[in-house]
């Protein structure tokens, strides 16, 4: 088969891909412009006063699920597709042998466009490392990654607004910067454990198969399979809880607790958030619920934060990789940007 006949062949096997996605986007857009009548509909067949504090807690419930999951998907498969550009190894590839501070910057820019969880970002970290890339330039892979992903922006921009996302985006990169760049000066390399420094990998090559559209559509639908099949029952814990903080909780005690005037509840929120697992879809219902309590932006948002970059479990897998005085050292200058943005957020947004 000539090349010149092989490129409308392979656009004509990827019309019907590109038709299916149409008509999905238009069912997922028929299907989130009907949320309010049904979630009315449904709470009106309950026997429940809807201005009870359980009435307004079901109503919460029932409106959430279904927009919250609705968008998870809309913006997972979105990313998957992106995600096909921006395989590991191609990844890995643009960041080695880049030099510190501009290494910082494209790490941190491709820990956002490639949205791995904390749980595969180790093994990459592992690969990075292994492949030349310097310590600090990977940390900064290692922040951004799982804090500044794209269910978190996806999410923050259609629940709380664009001005909210795109201030969470930029002192989202600047604390994976800067604590990639700090960490870096610091030359720690003898902090890690010795049997990852023994680890050589093999040159990473960009050279790569370019997919398919039909390819990049089946990637965004493995995503789909994949990620929301992996966190729904988390989102569906996370809006539960959002659910009872927006029926139940007093909006007079949750604003002097997570309050601006309290000084104290920026790094009160990061102490709590840390022990804590979820990710940025379970996470953001209940950051929804706590800013509709007249809880303070800045300290909410320090709270998520926390549980997304700093969680136990993460701390946990990094022990693998990380002596204990390298995670001591990660916790302190994570923990110092986001209680920065945390009071900046609560200056910003007053």
């Amino acid at each position: 088969m000539s090349v010149s006949g092989g490129i409308p062949q392979a656009r004509h096997a990827a019309l019907p891909w590109l038709a299916g996605c149409a008509a999905g986007l238009a069912a997922w857009a028929l299907a989130y412009s009907q949320l309010i009548p049904v979630s009315d509909w449904l709470v009106s067949l309950l026997p429940l006063d809807r201005h009870s504090r359980l009435g307004e807690a079901i109503a919460f419930f029932l409106y959430d699920v279904p927009k919250v999951l609705l968008l998870l998907l809309l913006v997972v498969f979105a990313m998957g597709v992106v995600r096909s550009f921006f395989s590991p190894q191609r990844t890995r590839a643009l960041l080695a042998g880049r030099r510190v501070g501009v290494g910082n910057v494209l790490a941190s820019g491709l820990g956002v466009l490639t949205p791995f969880c904390s749980c595969s970002a180790v093994p990459l970290f592992i690969g990075f490392v292994s492949a030349g890339v310097p310590l600090g330039v990977t940390f900064s892979f290692l922040i951004a990654a799982p804090m500044v992903n794209e269910v978190a922006l996806g999410l923050l921009f259609a629940l709380l607004g664009w001005q909210v996302a795109l201030t969470y985006l930029g002192f989202g990169l600047a604390i994976a910067i800067t604590a990639g760049w700090v960490i870096g000066r610091l030359h720690l390399e003898s902090w890690l454990e010795p049997w990852v420094l023994q680890i050589h990998a093999g040159p990473a090559s960009l050279e790569e198969a370019a997919p398919t559209w039909p390819d990049r559509i089946r990637a965004g639908l493995d995503s789909v399979r994949d990620i929301v099949g992996r966190v729904w029952h988390w989102i569906i814990a996370g809006i539960a809880m959002g659910a009872l903080i927006h029926g139940y909780a007093p909006e007079e005690l949750l604003a002097s607790i997570m309050g601006k005037d309290a000084w104290w509840s920026v790094p009160a929120a990061v102490l709590v958030g840390i022990p804590m697992y979820s990710n940025a879809a379970g996470i953001i219902p209940v950051v929804e619920a706590l800013l509709g309590k007249g809880a303070a932006l800045g300290t909410v948002l320090a709270f998520m934060m926390s549980v997304i970059a700093l969680s136990l479990p993460e701390l946990i897998i990094l022990r693998k990789v990380l002596s204990p005085k390298l995670i001591a050292v990660f916790v302190a200058v994570v923990g110092a940007g986001i209680l920065a943005v945390g009071f900046l957020f609560n200056l910003l947004f007053a």
